[in-house]
């Protein structure tokens, strides 16, 4: 019984895994093919510090760890089923919904804030969803990881340092398109939330 209750959490832990090796070939190869780069307009030197929040979130959640293979919290076998298959959906979810942003952005893809001579202001695919997918597939792959791996402590603390990191990000990068588009980018932040639908 006992090797029946842990299957699912060494399942999700594999499918978790196996999520992070694919998320590092999509960046990886995206950087790979990347043509060359376009002279920036404008950068937001800012956004570095949420990067480094960011990167605090997910060093939280790998190194604040629970006991290999169990679930986060003994809440029985139904618990346990439920938090390792939304373990699994959101980290295919979200290198699927990464994968899709950083495809749709093409060449204005860029590691921190900044606004290209040329630049236009992306809406489409996962863009119609949330103004930042790539920043909503990072929160989702913490969030899977945390659940796979992280004590519940851990997950939280991460999560917390994460979405200040994430604030961050979004104020410094959308104060760059605020000036480059104006209204146009304020018409469509009003229609789209900025990184979770219903709450930011």
């Amino acid at each position: 019984m006992h090797l029946h209750l842990e299957f699912w959490p060494t399942l999700a832990f594999a499918v978790v895994m196996l999520s992070w090796f694919a998320f590092v070939v999509v960046f990886a190869s995206f950087l790979r093919k990347k043509p060359p780069s376009t002279p920036d307009r404008k950068r937001e030197p800012t956004s570095i510090i949420g990067i480094a929040l960011q990167g605090a979130g997910y060093a939280l959640a790998w190194s604040v760890r629970r006991q290999p293979f169990t679930p986060i919290a003994p809440f029985g076998e139904f618990f346990e089923i439920a938090a390792a298959v939304l373990t699994m959906a959101l980290s295919i979810g979200s290198v699927w919904f990464c994968s899709a942003a950083v495809r749709t952005l093409g060449k204005q893809w860029s590691l921190a804030a900044r606004v290209l001579e040329g630049h236009k202001l992306i809406t489409s695919g996962p863009y119609n969803v949330v103004r930042n997918p790539i920043y909503t597939g990072m929160f989702g792959m913490l969030l899977a990881t945390g659940l796979a791996i992280s004590h519940w402590i851990g997950l939280l603390l991460a999560l917390i340092v994460f979405a200040v990191g994430t604030v961050i990000r979004v104020h410094s990068e959308e104060t760059l398109l605020r000036e480059a588009f104006g209204e146009e980018f304020e018409a469509y932040a009003r229609k789209v939330p900025a990184v979770v639908p219903f709450l930011f």
